[in-house]
């Protein structure tokens, strides 16, 4: 694209010519005085009209955010331009779950012989993988006449991760399994918390012997600890809809918005403490994160997390059973609005096949005012949801009956008291028939 008069170029040739000429043909020297300034104006224009087409280079400070994170958007005109360009105007364009600075996401520099740069501050508001579309540059010449647009990059992908809150649980886990971790073990072996003094036995480490105790009673004794032990933490997603509004991060949240951003916290909080973390994704045949640890796994489990999409092709519960496999002694975090019938009959096959399952609420506490306001049908829907909610009461006590425990989702401590009773209940003696 070359360069274009303007419409105030376009404007001054015409309004010129119609007044030198009223002047010559009517004889009127006052509309030649008003004609030739705007005459000048544009042979000005014309004769200081650019004739190279300026580069742009767009950068993004970060592309990887948390959600109510910012970074700025960055569009670079290199220092050797026409010298004829007299500014250089950018407006990016306007993407959900994007706030701008400045708010209309414009701006505009003056060219004065150096490198050009724009600015644009961008902040993401909601987890997910979105691009900011690529921006529309102008640039014009002097007083105006003539302008170029000027054709940027490609967008720019940014991926909003959704851990957002701290979140923190009591120490104890029910039935922990592995060799490594920082839980407490129920079985003495090597950890870091002391169970106790006893006398020496072959094939205790020398290191462990207790110079204080063996000296006093003349007989060599050890310090004894508890081994620490780890566990298989499953978190399973219900992504089989979405219920309720969602704002972003500063305003009311979904049923899907919950459930990403509490899946995670809780993996972040079990990574943090050694134990191997499972994600499952129930609307998705094939997303998921096999079991394991550290801080790269939960970069993985997020990167699967900001593809959560209602959308998705959804499973069945003979689905969800044989391509999601869970041990036996593992615990797992179901979160969801509890409303399909499916999550609920594969929530009992995990009981049935001894997993610890907590069940975590993620309906929004206002969604009957919600759809109260959205319904088409004012007079069926509110009493249609009412009656919905009570066969959910209905099945949620089926599941306390099974032992499931169920509680709504409210970030730091809401799993506290349910993880003290599994560990409890855990610990007890088994009676058997």
């Amino acid at each position: 694209m070359s360069w274009r008069p303007t419409h105030a170029q376009i404007r001054a040739i015409c309004v010129a010519a119609v007044l030198l000429g009223a002047a010559v043909l009517l004889r009127r020297p006052d509309a030649a005085v008003f004609g030739l300034p705007i005459a000048f104006l544009a042979v000005w224009g014309r004769y200081f009209r650019p004739h190279a087409r300026p580069e742009v280079h767009t950068e993004l400070d970060a592309d990887v955010l948390f959600e109510g994170q910012g970074t700025t958007y960055r569009l670079r005109v290199p220092g050797v331009v026409d010298p004829d360009i007299d500014l250089i105007v950018a407006a990016l364009p306007r993407t959900l779950w994007f706030q701008y600075d400045p708010p209309q996401a414009a701006i505009a520099e003056p060219v004065s012989g150096g490198e050009v740069t724009l600015e644009v501050g961008v902040r993401s508001k909601r987890w997910g993988l979105r691009s900011l579309e690529r921006p529309t540059v102008t640039a014009t010449s002097a007083v105006g006449a003539y302008r170029v647009q000027v054709t940027s990059a490609e967008p720019q992908a940014v991926t909003t991760l959704p851990l957002r809150e701290g979140f923190e649980a009591v120490d104890a886990v029910p039935r922990p399994a592995g060799l490594v971790g920082l839980h407490r073990s129920r079985r003495p072996g090597e950890g870091t918390e002391l169970a106790g003094v006893r006398p020496f036995r072959t094939g205790d480490r020398l290191r462990r012997i207790n110079w204080a105790v063996s000296a006093r009673t003349q007989e060599l004794h050890v310090t004894s600890t508890w081994s620490d032990r780890d566990t298989e933490v499953v978190i399973m997603v219900d992504t089989g809809g979405e219920i309720g509004i969602s704002e972003g991060i500063d305003g009311r949240s979904s049923s899907l918005d919950t459930a990403v951003r509490a899946a995670a916290a809780v993996a972040e909080h079990y990574l943090r403490n050694g134990d191997r973390v499972r994600l499952i994704d129930t609307g998705s045949l094939f997303r998921g994160v096999r079991s394991g640890s550290g801080r790269g796994h939960l970069r993985r489990i997020l990167d699967t997390l900001v593809h959560a999409d209602r959308r998705g092709r959804q499973q069945d519960q003979e689905q969800l059973a044989r391509r999601n496999r869970v041990r036996s002694d593992s615990l797992v975090l179901v979160l969801s609005p509890l409303l399909r019938q499916t999550m609920l009959g594969y929530i009992v096959t995990l009981v049935h096949s001894g997993c610890t399952v907590i069940a975590i609420d993620t309906l929004p506490p206002d969604v009957a005012s919600i759809i109260d306001v959205d319904a088409h049908d004012v007079r069926s829907w509110p009493l249609a949801w009412r009656l919905r909610l009570l066969e959910r009461r209905r099945d949620l006590d089926r599941l306390s009956d099974l032992g499931v425990p169920t509680v709504p989702w409210q970030g730091s401590g809401t799993l506290d008291e349910v993880l003290r009773d599994a560990a409890r209940l855990s610990a007890a003696p088994r009676i058997r028939s």
